[in-house]
């Protein structure tokens, strides 16, 4: 009997509708826009948690919509007037609840897991090679946050039965959800609320760092804190005088401070990295993260020849090793050089799908004179240091004209940046051997401190 109810609360009530719209709507946001999340390493179907965050930063919307559906479904009673009716059968009032409660669980969590598989396919079906477990801990977070949300509406509505209740629930979840967003945009996750706080909402930020991923005491807490909501939500569905509303509220109380004992007070205990996916796997003097080991195979060799041009080049002030760039720094932020090492950046454009000759160039050219400023679809990239990289690249290997590491491009601004370049080339080349060493070997330092390596490759300024 409970089984056949609950087939029709699935086709004839509104919790299919819950799920249809919060996994249509995930979908079409993910695909009809040409976002962020489709480039990079950190791009939602590239790795296993970058798939599971940014599934679980559609709650932004799906959160306040899956409560508002689970109010409008607990005012069914109320609209058909069947409210005094139903009190009297002899049914439990738990099991009366768990039928609808339990169509709209199954809808929302059915949904959920289809955005999460049609993700997990993309992922499986590419290059990750690196599984970690976190992920999975990640979605059933999410999954649970929908489903109490829509429970707690629910509840909500057969308490304070009016039209007015489900968008009011609508709004209070999304101002909610908007008060305590937290953004990755720096080096640590910061925003408007205290960072305890700000983890009672499960909304997480679109991810941007592969290596990133969110702490084991933010999953512990917020599991605590939605188990609490979804248990006032249903104590509210059941509860028939003004007494039990009241303890009703208990669950919400004690999961939300239970979860704000566990919740890390410190932004940089929230999104940590993934010690696993981070560590290095090397072949020779060259290392990659294990998340990215499939790209060993073709960097190996080409790294080493790397470090054998820049060695002929620099000397003793040669790098000795290559290596993928791992330190977490905010958006645009200068990064981390070190004369020692080449390092690599799978997010910047012109390595990201390089291949043969063309990646031993790029790698030269990092080595002599890397960029201080990141190159990423992020954070944007242009002419600034290619130029000089250029230059670089094709003295180091001997090449008789200037090869550009991308073709120029078509504006005013960057055929004037190339024709400097050639102008500065034809300098370069025009000196002496040993003069032509000293001017890169300058260009080189002046990199390293982040100041203009064009300049000194062409003399018109000391490093």
């Amino acid at each position: 009997m409970s089984g056949r109810v609950l087939r029709i609360e699935l086709k004839r009530s509104a919790a299919p509708w819950a799920g249809l719209v919060i996994l249509g709507g995930s979908l079409a946001f993910l695909h009809l826009i040409n976002g962020l999340w489709w480039y990079g390493t950190a791009a939602w179907t590239a790795q296993w948690t970058s798939m599971a965050l940014t599934t679980r930063c559609m709650l932004a919307y799906g959160w306040p919509i899956a409560v508002g559906f689970g109010a409008l479904h607990g005012l069914r009673d109320s609209r058909s007037r069947m409210t005094e009716l139903l009190t009297t059968t002899p049914r439990p009032a738990w099991r009366r609840a768990a039928l609808p409660a339990g169509a709209t669980v199954i809808s929302l969590a059915a949904a959920f897991g289809l955005l999460v598989l049609w993700g997990a396919v993309q992922v499986a079906l590419g290059s990750a090679t690196h599984l970690p477990l976190g992920w999975l801990a990640i979605s059933l977070v999410a999954a649970l946050a929908l489903v109490a949300g829509a429970v707690f509406g629910m509840g909500v509505a057969r308490t304070l039965p009016s039209v007015l209740t489900p968008p009011l629930l609508v709004l209070l979840f999304l101002m909610m959800t908007v008060l305590l967003r937290q953004t990755t945009d720096g080096e640590l996750p910061s925003g408007i609320a205290p960072n305890r706080l700000a983890q009672l909402s499960p909304v997480t930020d679109m991810p941007r760092e592969m290596l990133l991923t969110l702490s084991g005491a933010v999953n512990l807490g917020q599991t605590l804190w939605l188990i609490g909501l979804l248990a006032t939500g249903f104590a509210l569905l059941v509860a028939a005088t003004r007494r039990a509303r009241l303890l009703a509220v208990a669950p919400v109380l004690a999961g939300a401070v239970l979860a704000l004992l566990i919740l890390p007070a410190a932004a940089r205990d929230t999104y940590v990295v993934d010690r696993a996916a981070a560590t290095l796997v090397c072949d020779g003097p060259v290392c990659v993260t294990q998340a990215n080991r499939s790209r060993l195979p073709e960097l190996a060799p080409r790294g080493k020849e790397a470090l054998r041009v820049l060695h002929d080049a620099l000397g003793d002030q040669a790098p000795n090793s290559v290596r993928e760039e791992t330190a977490l720094r905010a958006l645009g932020a200068e990064r981390q050089l070190s004369g020692d090492v080449v390092l690599i950046d799978f997010d910047d454009p012109l390595i990201a799908h390089a291949t043969g000759a063309e990646m031993t160039r790029l790698l030269v050219a990092q080595g002599l004179t890397p960029n201080c400023e990141p190159r990423t679809v992020r954070e944007g990239w242009g002419l600034v240091d290619i130029p000089a990289q250029s230059i670089a690249a094709s003295w180091a290997l001997g090449d008789h004209q200037l090869e550009p590491l991308q073709k120029p491009d078509a504006d005013e601004y960057a055929q004037r940046a190339w024709a400097n370049a050639k102008v500065a080339w034809e300098k370069l080349t025009a000196l002496p051997p040993a003069e032509q060493r000293s001017r890169i070997a300058q260009a080189h330092a002046a990199a390293l401190s982040c100041k203009n390596e064009l300049a000194a490759l062409t003399g018109e300024t000391s490093p």
